[in-house]
């Protein structure tokens, strides 16, 4: 019978979400350590911006080298990610202490951004846009 893995009692799971993207979000008490698919957040984002967007939570709440996280993103494109990331990790901040509800809610971290790509209908070349109408 296979071994039953257990975790720490101090991780916080959570997921955050946008437009495709879904994150899994696990916090630990540490120094500051961020891994996102098994690569480091810096190599997995490349992009500054979106490393600002994805730490954002972080700069909110002044916790940044209080937790390590790891986090497994699938789906969607790169912003994307970044997005799902920093909503899962605001959604485990809550989670680890309810103090940082307010500030996190003022900043809009906890509101998941439901804005997806519109699907394309039939007779229309994309969502929105139709064939060029010809008169005769």
């Amino acid at each position: 019978m296979a071994e039953k893995k257990t975790k720490p009692a101090s991780q916080i799971i959570s997921t955050g979400r946008r437009k495709k993207s879904i994150a899994r979000v696990r916090l630990f008490p540490g120094t500051g350590k961020y891994v996102v698919n098994g690569r480091d957040m810096g190599e997995y984002l490349q992009r500054d911006t979106l490393l600002l967007v994805a730490r954002q939570p972080f700069e909110v709440t002044s916790t940044g080298d209080k937790y390590d996280v790891i986090v497994r993103v699938v789906g969607g494109g790169i912003a994307g990610q970044a997005g799902a990331i920093c909503h899962g990790i605001a959604r485990a901040l809550v989670k680890a202490n309810e103090m940082y509800k307010p500030e996190l809610k003022k900043a809009g971290l906890l509101t998941r951004d439901q804005r997806m790509k519109e699907r394309k209908k039939y007779g229309l070349k994309k969502a929105r846009k139709a064939p060029q109408f010809s008169k005769r």
